[in-house]
């Protein structure tokens, strides 16, 4: 029930932690997300809106709120970072449909960066919040985010 997506990046995690905190460049290169509002830098507890589009066609705007930005952080041989939020739309407020997306990183030294996203839903109406078509913007947004990450990479 709760939509996923992992791909592993051959790009210094670093740089795709850039491309993810870039919201303003998100339509040159992210399928699913395709536009974003948030203030500059990135900050917990920034609103920031989604302008999503599905794999049918049809769009919609998904109001979220940031909780947690962990930059780079190396404790040995490994480096992580996570960016997360909540939903925020009208659902959430009713307490129809709650969703905490998290998306994470992780390098071991030498090896392919792994991004990993997954939204945690929770709610009586969760299924119609779709989990089928999130998992498919989320495979879509991770192929994408692996493609530009390479192609900056290069």
């Amino acid at each position: 029930m709760n939509p996923s997506a992992r791909v592993e990046i051959t790009a210094p995690l670093e740089l795709v932690w850039q491309v993810m905190l870039d919201t303003e460049r998100y339509g040159e290169w992210n399928p699913f997300v395709v536009r974003v509002e948030t203030e500059q830098p990135a900050a917990i507890g920034n609103p920031i809106v989604l302008h999503v589009a599905w794999a049918s066609g049809r769009r919609s705007r998904s109001p979220e709120r940031i909780t947690a930005l962990d930059p780079p952080s190396t404790l040995g041989e490994r480096t992580t970072a996570r960016m997360s939020y909540d939903y925020e739309g009208w659902p959430a407020r009713f307490g129809l449909v709650r969703g905490t997306r998290h998306q994470r990183l992780e390098q071991v030294a030498g090896g392919a960066t792994v991004y990993e996203t997954v939204e945690e839903f929770s709610g009586p109406l969760v299924l119609l919040a779709g989990p089928g078509r999130v998992a498919d913007g989320f495979r879509r947004h991770a192929e994408a985010l692996r493609a530009r990450a390479e192609e900056l990479a290069r």
